[in-house]
């Protein structure tokens, strides 16, 4: 994972300081301020919980007291939520039986976004322990299906494993690819998409984006070659990917 699932770690970590009223993240240049009642030293620590190399630039007192909300932001997070689990589902069975580790690897990714929203979405209110807990249990099925799927890949490597089916990963990756551009859409159709938090949900799936497309040539060269090895090569690299944003969830338990 990168910075934007790195914003959605923070909020989840700070929610319960009932004294902050608003988070404001400046992604590109890796900022965050915090708007909130003399608890400094509080959310420093818990921001240090996450080992992201965070330090505290100034400190100052405001006279902002406007910190109200777009309701609707909430529907469409609730709604690339919904849409990144139906994916996984859909691509992680065509993986399965198109024999590809792309897919497979690609179907985690889409859980992995999901568990974030989820967790942030659906955890709300929720106590502090129940949500640690939470977020360990998902950081820990994450890993588990990670270090399964690289398993599978050193099987693959080493067997005479069937060629997979490079026109179902096209198709499902297309699809998928889909499901991202309508994601994107409906980021963009936000009445807060200039919000900090907004934009991160924006890089977030455009990253989804690149992903897909790096099946999609993986499946490309593998009807070229006539070789497994780009699938495996871009289903590795995913699974990297799935491991490093599950030990990010797993932080939030401690």
């Amino acid at each position: 994972m990168d910075c934007p699932s790195e914003e959605n770690l923070i909020r989840i970590k700070l929610e319960d300081i009932f004294v902050i009223h608003s988070l404001d993240f400046d992604i590109p240049n890796r900022k965050l301020t915090v708007f909130h009642e003399n608890q400094l030293e509080l959310i420093k620590a818990r921001i240090d919980d996450l080992n992201l190399g965070s330090e505290i630039v100034s400190s100052d007192t405001t006279e902002k007291v406007d910190f109200s909300k777009n309701s609707n932001q909430r529907k469409i997070l609730i709604a690339i939520l919904i849409i990144n689990f139906a994916f996984f589902l859909i691509e992680i069975t065509a993986g399965f039986i198109s024999k590809s580790m792309g897919l497979v690897a690609d179907s985690l990714d889409m859980l992995a976004d999901s568990l974030v929203y989820g967790i942030s979405l659906y955890a709300i209110g929720d106590s502090l322990i129940r949500k640690n807990q939470i977020a360990k249990l998902a950081g820990y099925f994450q890993i588990t299906l990670a270090i399964l799927g690289f398993l599978e890949v050193l099987r693959r490597v080493v067997s005479d494993e069937q060629m997979p089916d490079f026109l179902t990963m096209i198709v499902v990756s297309v699809l998928a690819l889909i499901a991202n551009a309508i994601c994107l859409y409906l980021l963009q159709m936000s009445k807060g998409k200039d919000e900090a938090h907004m934009k991160a949900s924006l890089i977030f799936t455009s990253n989804d984006v690149i992903i897909n497309v790096g099946v999609i040539i993986a499946a490309v060269l593998v009807n070229l070659l006539n070789s497994s090895i780009p699938d495996l090569v871009v289903g590795s690299i995913v699974f990297l990917l799935v491991i490093r944003g599950a030990i990010r969830i797993l932080k939030l338990g401690n």
